[in-house]
């Protein structure tokens, strides 16, 4: 029988839980690190972290330099680590004595921590990677996602579009209602739906805020465009921009899935 990867999680919130809890145990050995969580194969400090093929380092983004660096000192070549965040600005460019591959899966909720984590959250998703890995992609797979090759920059530009974003659009349509008592009285599904990322956590939405302001600002600018250009349409070049985005968005997402790549 061959021998099994082993591979550990730092860090049990949503992104580190659902990866402790979707890996197949019948196929890797799997131990994690975790200062809040106690549990079967789950420990509280790195004396574990020896012989390992993969680790995900999966903590706040303000923590994971630390964490990479403390690794730097316990871990060797043989073993891949992997980081988990949403931008990559908050890491530096340097030699480790692992083998280091930044990676981002896209797929999250507006919730978090362990409680919010589940087994199959990745299915169906994108998972960003700096390089390609035969083992880090072969996880990836199994988790039910899709490795994306991508290099820091192009993501963290990326993610302002489609990730950080939207969460300022949330908060954004939510302000905006703040002073009307009769549009909360009505506020239902659709409103619902479109600001439910006001809930995110507030350690990612400031973290996000502090380390990719920079693409941030200039998404919003982006943004600003469009917008500009929809109020300057008459009425029936709106409805036809409306068709014309709608199938789009259709095509994009054809059968729940983003198609584009």
């Amino acid at each position: 029988m061959a021998k099994k990867a082993k591979i550990a999680i730092i860090g049990l919130g949503l992104i580190g839980g659902s990866i402790f809890k979707s890996l197949d145990k019948r196929k890797y050995e799997v131990i994690a690190v975790s200062k809040s969580q106690k549990g079967k194969n789950i420990y509280q400090n790195y004396d574990k972290l020896k012989n390992l093929d993969l680790v995900f380092v999966c903590s706040k983004m303000s923590d994971t330099q630390g964490i990479l660096d403390n690794l730097n000192d316990i871990l060797d070549k043989k073993t891949i680590v992997s980081d988990v965040c949403s931008i990559k600005k908050c890491i530096k460019d340097k030699d480790y004595n692992f083998n280091f591959i930044m990676s981002h899966p896209m797929a999250g909720t507006e919730k978090s921590g362990y409680k919010a984590s589940f087994k199959g959250l990745f299915k169906g998703a994108k998972w960003v990677v700096s390089k390609n890995n035969p083992l880090l992609n072969k996880v990836i797979r199994e988790l039910g996602a899709k490795p994306i090759l991508m290099d820091k920059n192009t993501h963290d530009a990326s993610a302002a579009m489609v990730s950080h974003m939207p969460n300022i659009l949330a908060a954004a349509l939510f302000y905006s209602i703040q002073s009307n008592n009769s549009a909360k009285l009505l506020a239902s599904s659709g409103f619902r739906d479109m600001t439910r990322l006001v809930l995110s956590d507030s350690y990612l939405l400031s973290d996000m805020l502090e380390y990719n302001e920079k693409n941030i600002n200039l998404s919003l600018n982006e943004l600003e465009k469009s917008l500009n250009k929809i109020k300057k349409l008459s009425y029936n070049e709106r409805v036809n921009l409306f068709k014309e985005l709608s199938s789009k968005r259709e095509k994009m997402y054809k059968n729940g899935k983003n198609q584009t790549t």
